[in-house]
């Protein structure tokens, strides 16, 4: 049990951590003065990344959750 605990815990540290890097590169995405996009993309990001979040803590419920989109903005 405790091997299952000790894996758990390393995935779950690495992966957390390369998750919340990757939202601040996304928020990086918000300066205007390099990039240009429009609101409803800013909402299109916002509710794929809340979709995913949803899905992933429902799993941890006991809800095997759905099938795996790729995002896009088109």
């Amino acid at each position: 049990m405790r091997d299952k605990r000790s894996k758990f815990v390393e995935l779950a540290e690495a992966r957390v951590n390369r998750a919340i890097k990757d939202i601040r590169l996304i928020g990086n995405l918000a300066n205007r003065g390099a990039y240009a996009y429009e609101d409803d993309d800013m909402k299109k990001i916002f509710r794929a990344l809340q979709k995913e979040l949803d899905a992933a803590k429902a799993r941890f419920s006991g809800d095997s959750g759905g099938k795996d989109n790729e995002f896009t903005l088109g």
